[in-house]
């Protein structure tokens, strides 16, 4: 039986309870083929001291969203899944509102993924553009 697009996006925000995606209010919000898009908010929770999106905030909003990908399109019950190596580079600031995270896959191999990352603004303005790499190993039988 495959879950329809809604009862993956619902089982995966129930994943994130009580964890780093709570705190910051990220939300998985949307899901393709081979593409994951989440939603965080934008405020002083996230802010740096000078009251814009502190660049920490959105490496986490994009390692998040990519490390979802992995378990989602990946057979996770079967691997396990890690991040291997994130770079991002910051365009634009933002102080209000929601961003919006785009992880698509550049290579799905057996071993390591490579997912582009693309953060925006309520607006479509690039926020930053992220790489996430993960890996996925075989699970050892307990």
């Amino acid at each position: 039986m495959s879950l329809s697009k809604k009862q993956i996006l619902e089982r995966a925000n129930l994943m994130s309870k009580n964890t780093l995606m709570e705190t910051l209010g990220i939300e998985l919000i949307d899901i393709g083929e081979d593409w994951l898009t989440a939603k965080m908010p934008v405020g002083p929770k996230v802010h740096q001291p000078d009251g814009v999106l502190h660049g920490g905030a959105t490496v986490a909003l994009a390692e998040s969203v990519g490390s979802f990908a992995s378990h989602i399109f990946l057979d996770s019950e079967k691997l396990f899944i890690r991040g291997l190596e994130i770079s991002a580079n910051h365009i634009k600031s933002v102080s209000t509102g929601y961003v919006y995270a785009t992880a698509c896959f550049m290579h799905k191999g057996r071993t390591t993924q490579l997912f582009d990352i693309k953060v925006t603004d309520e607006d479509g303005n690039t926020i930053s553009i992220c790489k996430l790499s993960t890996i996925s190993l075989p699970k050892r039988k307990v």
